[in-house]
């Protein structure tokens, strides 16, 4: 690509998906990352207004070029339109300007995927997804408690932000806490407060997180792992909007919408004696179920690219593309972590790695696992784990299931098929 005459302030620039045009609005060349990110290449000399459009048709040519601001358009690649966003830099040769550089941001998605989209942290193609985006739009307009189901990494506390942004309490507070990390007489006190001398340590009033979210929202993470006793004073707030800090007598009245959200299936707790029956309906008056990244797996690649984006920003290293070694691994891997265990892999890649590509050798470990269980001849180890064995070890983690793993002495991904295989055979592995 000729970039000896180009500008200093767009050099940087030529490594991402970035499309050059001549003084005349003709193409010249494209990176190779934008011929990845648009599925296919442009001839040289094409005409610059019949690549870029605008969703009407018309040819947006000098509101991009000239006002250098980012513009939503498509570009016609091979018969097929892509949309995406640009953004103009002049390209100069001495005192006059020779063309453009044309900074395509990744959001760029296959016709078979339907359109990205980008809300409130959540990046999808996935119409799965969108789906719950659109559910959400809507409940945020109510008061209605919702709660969030999905793995852990699925993004239920990005839900929890967008609920709140989009409601009439956007101006009120927005709290969150984590029921599973707290032993339970401390939860109850960061739920409703105490008064000073409540208990030893206490020396001065706290109000709770419930008084703190007041005219606003309380986000209750993990939900599921609240004890007992203290689901029945978080039913009795729920009833009569009011709370009673510990060591306290007085009512405090509160005005909170709650947001809950679980990885656990509640009504399967109910079952099992370990959730109340009476608050699993108060909170899930609009259940919201988010898909795992495996389930949708259009969604991958072009988060993956995403990530490393975001690394370059901090780092030197511009990953361009996967080798077709690590993209099929990447592909075909169960992601029990999510989008989460995404984004470390990524950074893990990038540190790891060197040059444009991303390899099969960059990748952690445990990517190479697989392959070689494939060539042991003797029965995989996850055909041992017996259901009460399993129950028994996320019991004791806590349903953490990277600890149970630990204490099974097998892999994440082992515990993962295994829980998948009991699932596809009716057995219930968590009760």
């Amino acid at each position: 690509m000729p970039t000896s005459h180009l500008a200093l302030p767009a050099l940087d620039a030529l490594a991402g998906p970035v499309l050059l045009v001549d003084d005349a609005r003709k193409v010249t060349a494209l990176t190779p990352s934008l011929e990845a990110l648009l599925g296919g290449a442009l001839r040289a000399g094409t005409p610059l207004a019949q690549v870029l459009v605008r969703a009407d048709g018309t040819a947006p040519l000098d509101a991009v070029l000239e006002n250098g601001r980012e513009a939503s358009v498509r570009l016609r690649v091979g018969g097929r339109s892509k949309p995406v966003r640009v953004r103009a830099v002049p390209l100069a040769r001495g005192p006059r300007t020779s063309g453009w550089a044309l900074l395509v941001s990744p959001d760029a998605v296959d016709e078979t995927s339907g359109r990205a989209e980008l809300f409130h942290g959540l990046w999808t193609q996935a119409p799965e997804l969108q789906r719950v985006f659109r559910i959400v739009e809507k409940v945020a307009r109510t008061e209605s408690s919702v709660l969030v189901r999905g793995e852990s990494g699925t993004g239920k506390e990005h839900i929890a932000h967008a609920l709140h942004a989009l409601s009439a309490r956007a101006r009120g507070p927005f709290r969150a806490i984590n029921c599973a990390a707290l032993p339970p007489n401390l939860l109850e006190s960061e739920l409703f407060g105490h008064v000073r001398g409540a208990f030893t340590g206490a020396v001065r009033d706290s109000p709770g997180h419930f008084r703190l979210a007041d005219k606003g929202s309380l986000f209750l993470d993990e939900v599921a792992e609240m004890p007992l006793d203290l689901q029945a004073k978080m039913l009795r707030v729920l009833e009569t909007r009011t709370v009673i800090p510990v060591g306290g007598r007085q009512p405090v009245p509160v005005d909170v919408r709650i947001i809950a959200a679980t990885h656990r299936p509640l009504r399967r707790e109910v079952e099992a004696g370990r959730f109340r029956a009476d608050l699993m309906y108060r909170l899930r008056v609009v259940p919201l179920f988010l898909p795992t990244l495996r389930e949708r797996r259009g969604d991958i690649l072009p988060l993956a690219l995403r990530f490393l984006e975001e690394l370059h920003q901090r780092g030197a290293r511009r990953v361009e593309r996967f080798s077709p070694g690590a993209r099929r691994l990447l592909e075909e891997h169960p992601w029990p972590g999510n989008v989460r265990e995404l984004r470390n892999v990524m950074e893990y890649a990038y540190v790891i790695g060197e040059g444009p590509v991303l390899r099969e050798a960059d990748l952690p470990p445990e990517f190479s696992e697989p392959r070689q269980a494939a060539a042991v001849s003797q029965p995989p180890p996850d055909a041992s784990l017996e259901p009460e064995r399993i129950r028994a070890a996320l019991a004791q983690a806590g349903g953490n299931r990277s600890e149970a793993a630990r204490l099974l002495g097998v892999s994440r991904v082992t515990l993962w098929r295994r829980l998948r295989d009991l699932r596809d055979l009716g057995v219930a592995a968590e009760r």
